[in-house]
Parts: C-alpha cells; structure tokens; sequence
C-alpha cells in the first residue's frame, strides 16, 4: 500500500503526483517534496523549464518574505500542526496583507527584514498542534516524501507539462 494524501494529486505530462511540492534551489534533497532548480540544463526544454521554474521561486519567495516580515506566527515551525490550521492561518495573513494594501497602498509592503525592528504588538495567537495520522501512517509518508525515483519522475513530468503548455 503508498501512502496517499487526498488533496494534493495532481497530474502533470499525463502522470498522476499524490503529494504537492515546493519550489527549491540546488541545496535541497533529490525528494519529490521539493522541485529543484536545474543548475545546467542542457536542452531547450530543460532550460525553458529552469527560468519559468526560477521565475516562479522568486516570486514565491518574495511573497512569503513580506508575510514573515508582517506577521511572526508565520515565521515558525509549522510542522506538527494540522494542514487546515496552516491554510487557515496563511489564508488570513494574505487576505489581512491585501486589506492592508488596498486600504494604505503600496507603500504598506515596504518592510525591513530587521528582526530586531518591534514587532508593533502584533500577538500571534495560540497554535493547535497535532499529528493527524497515526504512527504507521507518518512513517509512511515519510517514506514516500524521500523516495528519489519519484523526484525523478515528477522533474521530467513538470519539464514535459511545462513545456507542452508554452505551446513550443
């Protein structure tokens, strides 16, 4: 039996994946969790794949660097915590940001990345932790987010899907 988590499948080059992934840079393990950057790709493929893939990280990680800088609760660990409670606490941050945005303009996302700077008696609420599966289950999934072959595939999955929708 794979272990399988519902809500994260996803098909890509006409290959079904059953765990999302985070965009990462070449010092990230060989794990399907993580979709790395090609350092030198060779191929037109691979190569348009790696700048759209680059592209994507940047933003992504800018993003995330203005929720951290605003709100601390988004800095922390999140592990042990139940994916809801993440997606509710992110959902809240992003919404609250744009709020914030559309009400004080752009000039509201300029943040230092001063982690002295006071944090404005912004108070993180208490966090709900919990494993939501059982041992076997959590090893398991472990398991399965390490599984080298499965990066392999989802790699040239996502280079194939990439580059079947730029219409190339």
């Amino acid at each position: 039996m794979q272990w399988q988590r519902s809500g994260y499948r996803f098909t890509a080059n006409g290959r079904q994946h059953h765990m999302g992934y985070y965009l990462a840079d070449g010092i990230y393990p060989r794990w399907p969790v993580f979709l790395k950057t090609i350092s030198c790709p060779t191929g037109a493929r691979r190569e348009f794949f790696a700048a759209k893939q680059e592209a994507a990280r940047k933003d992504v990680e800018r993003g995330f660097g203005v929720l951290q800088a605003r709100w601390g609760i988004v800095k922390g660990p999140a592990r042990s915590w139940y994916k809801h409670h993440i997606a509710n606490v992110m959902y809240a941050c992003i919404i609250l940001h744009n709020m914030i945005i559309h009400d004080e303009g752009r000039a509201a996302s300029q943040w230092s990345d001063d982690e002295a700077a006071p944090s404005a008696g912004h108070a993180a609420p208490p966090v709900v932790r919990g494993l939501p599966y059982g041992l076997s289950e959590r090893l398991q999934a472990q398991e399965s987010m390490r599984n080298q072959q499965a990066h392999l595939d989802l790699m040239n999955d996502m280079i194939e899907e990439v580059w079947t929708r730029s219409g190339r």
